[in-house]
């Protein structure tokens, strides 16, 4: 069957690429005799629109000259002012329109001399009128010397629109012409083109059944590559999860280490220097001042060892609820980095789990504005929907493209594989120069394991 398809799209593709050839060269001739043809119709509309501005204008000069001569009010001079200003703007486009035709342009040299003559006769009739010379300008008035001019001009200017004309009904038989070439071109491409498409479905239907069996082979190797990458995608999954948790449970037991063993050092070595420093007092002025200083260096270092714990494993989730921790942590922050921050919380009903993952949200989000956003104010807000629940953190900083984000942008993805893991969503909407917005929704019941 192969065989037998090839001498067919031997014939077939040589046959196409005349056909289309035959065609370009059909449509190149065409478009340049259109284009001819188009450029003397329009030539010839210009010089009808000229000839007709033209006349116009010399009956507007004509009437405005005759009102004027019979009332002598200066209003008409208007119109004729006016008029005769044009005059001469469209002489020189009838020029330049009628200087590749010999014929037509003798014709607007006869047609300009009696408009010359023409307006010189109103231009002395004028004059005389404004000079008060009565039996001059209505000697001129009474003369046949304009009405012959004024003949002239409509007689010559019939003649040139007509031949205008003529240039006109010829681009168009021209334009007829070349539509009847294209159009046999058309149907000898249509012929040609069914001719190969029929080759064409020859050779299809012996290329079907092969590319139907390799079409399914494909099919089966890529629901195949799917079930694998579903499977490492949710081994992924789990195995994030699981690190998660390995991670909180370290930061767990660390937490409670610095709280139980460095704190009760800490608070041991604080009492013993306060017992040291009841005894010297009075005696050892500089060893007193000494074991202040030192107190306060271990107060300091009880602080810090709060603050290690607090981030570690927040106590005051379980202490003091998820809405009080929120609040330690805006305030401890606002202190560390100067931004201001205000927070608007509704008491939300969440598990342990969830709460963590609330607190672990915007622990994370405030700690990328202070490294990253240059931001002035930042807003943390908790809200009931439903059975739903929406956190958000937004600052005023200098935001950044949300799509240049790669997967080494470790932050936001281990935020996002926790809210998801959550069962909930996360967003991020951010643009250069308006800050960021990181919103989470989550469902107050803990979501079914997978």
């Amino acid at each position: 069957m192969k065989n037998f398809a090839l001498p067919k799209m031997a014939i077939s593709l040589p046959l196409a690429v005349l056909a289309a050839a035959i065609l370009i060269f059909i449509n190149e001739i065409s478009f340049r005799e259109s284009t001819a043809a188009t450029a003397n119709i329009e030539q010839a509309q210009q010089t009808r629109d000229s000839l007709n501005a033209l006349m116009r204008h010399v009956l507007d000069a004509e009437t405005g000259q005759r009102g004027y001569l019979l009332t002598g009010d200066e209003r008409y001079l208007e119109p004729y002012n006016a008029a005769t200003a044009e005059i001469n703007p469209n002489l020189d486009v009838l020029r330049q329109l009628f200087a590749p035709y010999k014929d037509q342009m003798a014709e607007y040299a006869s047609m300009s001399q009696h408009i010359s003559s023409k307006m010189a006769e109103m231009d002395l009739s004028v004059r005389m009128r404004k000079e008060g010379n009565e039996d001059a300008w209505k000697f001129v008035l009474t003369t046949n010397v304009g009405q012959e001019h004024m003949e002239a001009i409509r007689k010559q200017a019939a003649a040139l629109a007509s031949s205008s004309s003529s240039r006109m009904v010829q681009g168009q038989e021209q334009i007829k012409k070349t539509l009847q070439l294209s159009r046999a071109g058309v149907a000898i491409m249509a012929l040609a083109g069914l001719l190969a498409f029929y080759m064409y479905l020859l050779q299809t239907q012996a290329l079907f059944r092969s590319g139907e069996r390799e079409k399914e082979s494909l099919q089966r190797e890529r629901d195949q590559l799917d079930l694998q990458v579903r499977e490492r995608t949710a081994n992924l999954a789990e195995l994030a999860t699981h690190l998660q948790n390995v991670r909180e449970d370290e930061r767990g037991h660390l937490a409670r280490e610095l709280h139980d063993e460095l704190g009760a050092l800490l608070t041991a070595a604080k009492l013993d220097v306060a017992r040291l420093k009841s005894r010297l007092a009075g005696s050892l002025p500089e060893a007193t001042d000494r074991l202040t200083h030192l107190t306060n260096t271990l107060n300091s270092g009880i602080a810090l060892k709060r603050r290690i714990v607090e981030d570690l494993r927040p106590s005051s989730l379980s202490h003091l609820g998820l809405v009080a921790s929120l609040e330690i942590l805006a305030r401890e922050f606002e202190e560390r980095s100067g931004l201001s921050i205000t927070t608007d919380l509704e008491n939300v009903e969440l598990g342990g789990s969830a709460q963590l993952t609330v607190y672990r949200l915007v622990q994370e989000s405030l700690t990328n504005i202070g490294k990253y956003a240059e931001a002035s104010q930042a807003v943390v807000s908790l809200q009931n929907m439903g059975s739903y629940i929406t956190v958000e953190v937004h600052d005023n900083g200098k935001g950044f493209d949300t799509a240049s984000v790669g997967p080494t942008s470790h932050g936001l993805s281990g935020m996002r594989h926790r809210v998801e893991a959550a069962g909930g969503r996360l967003t991020v909407a951010s643009t250069k120069g308006t800050g960021t917005q990181i919103t989470a929704v989550l469902p107050k019941a803990p979501s079914s394991p997978s």
